[in-house]
């Protein structure tokens, strides 16, 4: 069985990686052959993230690339599309590159699709608002990471939608030795110059905590200027260190607003944190809600109140702190690893795939 993957970004996009490049050694394992043809280069995230203008030459370059793409999709059985093929363009043009396409797997990991129906600028909203509910209407499968895209699906007119979490790969996170008892808990968190405005939510508890307890706060991939205080330590995001730095965190924490865009989002970096044996703090948004089961593997904070209460107990507390990681680590393990869903999206694939 022949697929060809057709990714927005190589491995270095966070979602690229997460819902289709970890899987690839076990579906090759499986008997699939998948051709990978990601759509944007490296230059452009790191652009994205720096702050800085994106080359629309080399835009339009890489749109060209993925329409050389489609003129050899007969020689595959089942297309897997993350999100969309043409990002920004109309559902007619991408409509006619797929008139004469093998089925397609779409899959959703966040709410791409209210960048164009909520957008601010009335003409995307008119040429683009309903495009990703075509898209998926015209599936053989969406697979979405929450119940909030897969309702979207549904409503959409999907013919078939699966709920298939993200997960993490468990042989890269071994649970690290227990942390000394003594000593300053370390905050955490993990992220992206583009996601760590959510840090500002819990400013003023994240101060107080430091002035009561010492605590220190530990930022993965965050902008160099995100300070939250005199203890707060920056380390840039790599895959290969991030396990490493999640590993020396006490307490991990996601913090969100709750919009509809962050509805679609699937606590990825909760289930890092759980990977590595952590209690977690988040946000009670969105599947935030299944993930956490407060006060069994972590706490649901929505008030500061509850964000400096919530931390405080964790901090002052190294047993809960063990007690409640043991428990997040058991739930990943059974619910959000990629031993457990990997055979799972084999099927799916092959499914898709037979009609």
């Amino acid at each position: 069985m022949r697929i060809l993957l057709l990714t927005r970004y190589s491995p270095m996009g966070p979602s690229s990686r997460i819902r289709h490049y970890q899987f690839l050694p076990a579906l090759a394992e499986a008997g699939l052959s998948v051709s990978v043809a990601p759509l944007l280069p490296d230059s452009y995230l790191e652009a994205l993230y720096a702050g800085k203008p994106r080359s629309p030459l080399r835009i339009a370059a890489a749109y060209a690339d993925r329409l050389r793409h489609m003129a050899g999709l007969c020689r595959f059985d089942l297309l897997w599309i993350e999100k969309e093929l043409l990002p920004w363009l109309p559902y007619g043009i991408e409509s006619w590159f797929l008139r004469n396409a093998p089925p397609y797997i779409v899959d959703f990991d966040d709410a791409w699709f209210h960048h164009y129906d909520r957008s601010r600028w009335p003409l995307v909203r008119h040429l683009l608002g309903r495009k990703l509910d075509r898209v998926m209407r015209r599936a053989a499968l969406v697979t979405a990471g929450n119940a909030y895209l897969a309702d979207r699906a549904a409503a959409a007119g999907a013919r078939a939608v699966e709920i298939l979490p993200t997960v993490v790969d468990l042989d890269r996170y071994p649970l690290p030795p227990p942390a000394p008892a003594d000593g300053p808990a370390v905050v955490g968190w993990i992220g992206s110059p583009m996601t760590d405005h959510y840090l500002s939510l819990i400013a003023g508890p994240l101060r107080r905590l430091e002035a009561e307890t010492g605590a220190r706060l530990s930022l993965v991939g965050a902008n160099p200027k995100v300070l939250y205080g005199p203890s707060t330590d920056h380390h840039p995001w790599s895959e290969d260190s991030e396990a490493g730095h999640i590993a020396a965190f006490d307490i991990g924490i996601m913090p969100l607003d709750d919009t509809p865009w962050e509805q679609g989002k699937c606590g990825y970096k909760l289930i890092q944190y759980m990977a590595c044996g952590k209690p977690v703090i988040a946000s009670p948004v969105g599947v935030n809600r299944d993930i956490v089961e407060h006060g069994v593997n972590g706490f649901l904070a929505e008030t500061p109140d509850e964000w400096l209460e919530a931390l405080r107990r964790l901090a002052r507390d190294p047993g809960l702190r063990s007690r409640m990681g043991a428990a997040g680590r058991a739930k990943v393990e059974a619910q959000y690893s990629l031993a457990v869903t990997a055979p799972r999206l084999v099927g799916l694939l092959r499914a898709a795939a037979a009609g």
